[in-house]
C-alpha cells in the first residue's frame, strides 16, 4: 500500500477508538475518559502502521517499541491519576455554557473528534519513519533520536512522579512544587512530552522525510500555547499567590538554572 492509503487507514482506527469513548462517556457522563486514551491512541495508530509498512524493520521495531512505551505510561498514569474522579472542570464548564441536554452529541465534534483529528496529523512522522527508508540503515539522526527520546521520557515520566508524589502528601496541599525537576523548568512534564515528539520527527529525518516535522511543530504549538502550558499557567497564577515568585525565578519550558532571588 502507499503511504496515504495507509495514513488514511490510520484515522479510521483513530477515529473507532474515538467513537467508542464518545459513546462511553454519554454513559458515564464524563468526557474527561478522552484524556488517558491520548496516549493510547498514538499506540494503536503506531501498531498499524507497523503492520502496514515496509520500512528497515530495525528502524520500524524501534520507533514502535518507544512509542509504545511512552504511550502506555502515559495511559496508565492519566488513568490513575483521574481514577473515581469528577469531570474535569473544563469540560464541566463546557457542559454547562452548551447545555446538558445537548453536549452528549456535541462533545463528539468538539472533543473526540478534534482530539482524534490532531492526533492523527501529529501521528505523520511515526508513519515516515516506518515507511521510508527500506535501503537506510540506521544513521546519526536515528540515534540522535534515541538520545532525545531518552531525555524527554526521563523528564517526562519523572515530573509526573515527582508531582505525584509531592500531591499524595497532605502536608503539601496548596503548597508549590519547586524541587526536582521542577526547580529548573516550571513544566517539566510538558518539556518532555514535547522532546520526546522530536524525537519520533527527527526518525523521520533519518529516512529523509521532512514534511512530517510540522508535527513535532504542532504538538509543540499545542503544549505551549493552547492545552497545556498556557493553560495551566492562567490557573496558576490565579490559584497560587506564590507562583509570581516562582515565575521570576524558574524558566517556563525549556531546562535552566533558577534565577537568584531579588
Amino acid at each position: 500500500m502507499d503511504f496515504f492509503t495507509i495514513y488514511i487507514q490510520g484515522f479510521l482506527v483513530i477515529m473507532v477508538q474515538m467513537t467508542l469513548l464518545w459513546i462511553v462517556s454519554i454513559k458515564i457522563k464524563n468526557v474527561s475518559i478522552v484524556d488517558p486514551f491520548w496516549g493510547l491512541g498514538f499506540v494503536l495508530v503506531a501498531i498499524h502502521y507497523y503492520f502496514s509498512a515496509e520500512g528497515n524493520p530495525v528502524r520500524m521495531k524501534l520507533v514502535l517499541t518507544l512509542v509504545g512505551i511512552w504511550g502506555l505510561r502515559l495511559f496508565a498514569y492519566l488513568l490513575w491519576r483521574n481514577w473515581n474522579k469528577e469531570e474535569d472542570y473544563r469540560y464541566q464548564q463546557f457542559r454547562q455554557d452548551y447545555g446538558a441536554e445537548r453536549y452528549w452529541w456535541f462533545s463528539f465534534f468538539q472533543v473526540f473528534l478534534l482530539q482524534g483529528f490532531l492526533l492523527w496529523l501529529i501521528s505523520a512522522p511515526l508513519l515516515a519513519a516506518m515507511y521510508y527508508g527500506q535501503n537506510t540503515t540506521l544513521n546519526v539522526f536515528d540515534y540522535s533520536a534515541v538520545i532525545l527520546w531518552i531525555i524527554g521520557f526521563v523528564f517526562e515520566a519523572s515530573g509526573d512522579y515527582q508531582l505525584a508524589k509531592f500531591k499524595s502528601n497532605s502536608k503539601n496541599k496548596g503548597k508549590l512544587l519547586t524541587s526536582g525537576l521542577w526547580k529548573y523548568t516550571r513544566h517539566p512534564n510538558y518539556f518532555g512530552d514535547a522532546t520526546v515528539w522530536w524525537a519520533y520527527a527527527l526518525f523521520s529525518v533519518a529516512v529523509s522525510s521532512y514534511i512530517p516535522l510540522l508535527s513535532a511543530i504542532l504538538m509543540s504549538w499545542l503544549i505551549v500555547r493552547i492545552s497545556g502550558v498556557a493553560m495551566l499557567e492562567r490557573t496558576l497564577k490565579h490559584t497560587k499567590p506564590e507562583y509570581k515568585a516562582y515565575i521570576e525565578q524558574t524558566n517556563a519550558f525549556f531546562p535552566w538554572f533558577p534565577k537568584k532571588k531579588k
